[in-house]
């Protein structure tokens, strides 16, 4: 089977991770019998030097037609003081408007070999953090209309709209059922019902869209208190459905509770390929070119890509495997390092992490 993907490394410490993520892909295809096309486009502060935007049309072309997108990081200071339209976050929203890509998914995963960089009490960490949380990515209050900034009674007022059509609720929400069904048939939904006109039609859609997948457990939880139960006790989540502005900054404490940024993976899908991969973490550009960037997230990046947009689920295990055996092996990065380990650098652990496959 042919592996058919772009390839934007981006911003900062973008190229060395993508070059390890190249490293497990030409070692899965040689294990597994595959073959890999590889095309490569700019995005972010790499594309506005050369072209002058974030997102040139070329990038666009290229994604076309291809099975899956593999994107390093996007941004960086150098970038900060331009037009705020052109800047390099820009080219990411607009990669994910331009393939309708609406549905973030983050897992929040803390490997045995790493509990004790977790940022929660002991007794808590030692539960295990197992979990995904799918993000609406396309509308929501980032998207709405109208928005903007105007004079009203001589002060200046800004504004924004949180709106959703029921589709848009449920074409989410089907990707979070189906996710559940991979995982351990539990959804929570969270929302902010009791207060928002738009989360009770939220809560409306995705009780009606769980009549569909009867096999599976809906809850529902309001924002706030999420946020809560997220820190108390993480173990009781499976999956985690959400809207654009909860998911934003619940995705992010789920990630950030793990205790090392360097190790969680994300997709964004749409209805259609191509789907989108990329690591958590920034672009790092104070530890650029050194080789000192912990390219483990885009690892497991590549290993998400491979189970959801190639159906490749022993490969995506290898490639999970692979990851846990260096870890057990005491090897770290600088970024998840601790008392007794082995350190190494960027290039090394992509070596490390390809030699254990197969």
């Amino acid at each position: 089977m042919e592996i058919n993907i772009c390839i934007l490394p981006g911003d900062g410490i973008g190229v060395e991770i993508m070059n390890q993520a190249e490293k497990i892909l030409d070692r899965v295809c040689l294990v597994f019998g595959h073959d890999a096309d590889m095309d490569y486009g700019l995005i972010g502060g790499a594309a506005i030097d050369e072209t002058g935007s974030p997102l040139p049309r070329e990038t666009i072309d290229i994604c076309q037609g291809k099975d899956a997108i593999l994107l390093g990081a996007v941004g960086g200071p150098k970038w900060d003081h331009i037009d705020k339209s052109i800047r390099p976050e820009k080219g990411l929203l607009g990669i994910r408007k331009e393939f309708d890509l609406f549905a973030n998914l983050r897992p929040a995963v803390l490997f045995p070999e790493l509990r004790s960089a977790s940022l929660l009490r002991p007794d808590i960490a030692e539960k295990g953090i197992d979990l995904l949380v799918v993000r609406e990515l396309t509308s929501g209050i980032y998207f709405g209309m109208p928005r903007g900034e105007e004079m009203r009674q001589g002060q200046r007022v800004a504004y924004n709209t949180m709106i959703y059509s029921e589709e848009e609720i449920r074409r989410v929400a089907r990707v979070a059922f189906e996710a559940a069904r991979r995982r351990n048939f539990r959804v929570c939904s969270v929302d902010k019902a009791n207060v928002l006109d738009v989360s009770q039609l939220w809560r409306e859609v995705v009780v009606e869209t769980s009549r569909e997948y009867s096999d599976v457990e809906l809850s529902h939880l309001y924002v706030d208190n999420a946020a809560m139960q997220l820190v108390r006790d993480p173990s009781q989540f499976d999956v985690i459905l959400t809207s654009n502005l909860f998911g934003d900054i619940l995705s992010d404490e789920a990630a950030v509770i793990t205790g090392s940024l360097g190790m969680l993976p994300s997709a964004s899908m749409g209805l259609k390929n191509p789907a989108l991969y990329e690591p958590v973490h920034g672009s790092a550009p104070d530890i650029a070119g050194k080789d000192l960037a912990n390219p483990l997230a885009t690892i497991l990046s590549v290993a998400m890509m491979l189970r959801y947009s190639f159906s490749m689920e022993r490969e995506a295990q290898a490639i999970e495997a692979a990851v846990k055996k260096v870890l057990g092996k005491n090897i770290r990065t600088g970024d998840i390092m601790s008392p007794g380990m082995k350190q190494v650098g960027c290039s090394a652990m992509g070596d490390l992490v390809a030699a254990e496959i197969g």
